[in-house]
C-alpha cells in the first residue's frame, strides 16, 4: 500500500504545471467535459500500460525526433481549429456534423497520447516499473493512472471555471495562445534533435514554419471575423 501512494503522489507531483495539464485546459474549450474524461483516462490507461509492461520500447524504437513533431503538428492544428471556431458546443439541440464533433473523444484521446508520449510522468512510471518489476505491474500501473488522472483532472475542473466565469471567447483567445506556444517549442525541439543544437536549419525551418502558420492564422481570423458579420 505504501508503494501505492508513493507512485501515486510522484505521478501527480510530476503531471502539476506540465504540458498535458495545460493542454486540458485549452481543451475545455472545445469539448464537452464528457469526452475529454473518456479521452483522457483512456489515453492514460493506454500510454501508462506501454511505460510499465515495455518498459521504455516506445521511447526505444520511436525517435523522440519524429514524437515531437508529430506533436507539434497536432498542437498547431488544434490552435487553427480553435480560432476557426470548431466548438463540440451545441447550439439549440443541433450537434455539429464535423469529423471532430462525431470523434471528440478519439481527438482528445490521440492529442493527449502524443503530446505525454515520451513525457517526464511516462518516464516516471518506466522507472517505477522497472524498478519494482513485473510483479509489482498493476500496482504500479494503477497508481500512475490514478495520480496522473488525478492532476489532469484539476486542469479540466479549472478550464470549466474560466469557461463559465470569463467573457465569451476569453478562453478560445487563451486555447489558441497556449496550443500555438506549445506547437512552435515542441517543433523547436524535435527539430534540434533530429538536426542538432548547432546547425542553423533549425532557426531557418522555425522561422519558415512560424511564418507559413502566423499567414494561415490571419487568414483565417479574417475569414471568421468577415463571416461572423454577415
Amino acid at each position: 500500500m505504501l508503494l501505492f501512494w508513493k507512485i501515486l503522489l510522484t505521478e501527480f507531483i510530476a503531471e502539476m504545471g506540465d504540458k498535458t495539464q495545460l493542454m486540458l485546459i485549452a481543451l475545455t474549450s472545445k469539448y464537452k467535459i464528457r469526452d475529454i474524461l473518456i479521452g483522457t483516462a483512456a489515453a492514460i490507461m493506454v500510454l501508462n500500460g506501454i511505460a510499465v509492461l515495455a518498459g521504455g520500447l516506445v521511447s526505444e524504437f520511436v525517435p523522440t525526433w519524429l514524437i515531437r513533431i508529430i506533436a507539434a503538428c497536432a498542437f498547431m492544428y488544434f490552435a487553427i481549429s480553435t480560432l476557426a471556431g470548431e466548438d463540440e458546443e451545441e447550439e439549440d439541440g443541433e450537434g455539429k456534423t464535423g469529423l471532430l464533433s462525431r470523434f471528440a473523444a478519439l481527438a482528445v484521446f490521440s492529442t493527449f497520447f502524443v503530446a505525454e508520449l515520451g513525457d517526464k510522468t511516462q518516464l516516471t512510471a518506466i522507472t517505477f516499473g522497472a524498478n519494482e518489476g513485473m510483479g509489482a505491474g498493476l500496482i504500479v500501473w494503477s497508481a500512475c493512472c490514478i495520480g496522473l488522472f488525478a492532476a489532469d483532472i484539476l486542469g479540466m475542473m479549472a478550464g470549466y471555471l474560466l469557461k463559465s466565469k470569463m467573457p465569451e471567447g476569453f478562453l478560445h483567445g487563451i486555447a489558441f495562445i497556449v496550443f500555438s506556444v506549445f506547437g512552435i517549442v515542441t517543433l523547436r525541439q524535435g527539430l534540434l534533435l533530429l538536426l542538432g543544437e548547432n546547425d542553423p536549419k533549425v532557426m531557418m525551418i522555425m522561422i519558415a514554419v512560424a511564418a507559413i502558420y502566423a499567414m494561415t492564422c490571419l487568414v483565417i481570423f479574417m475569414r471568421k471575423r468577415k463571416t461572423d458579420k454577415i
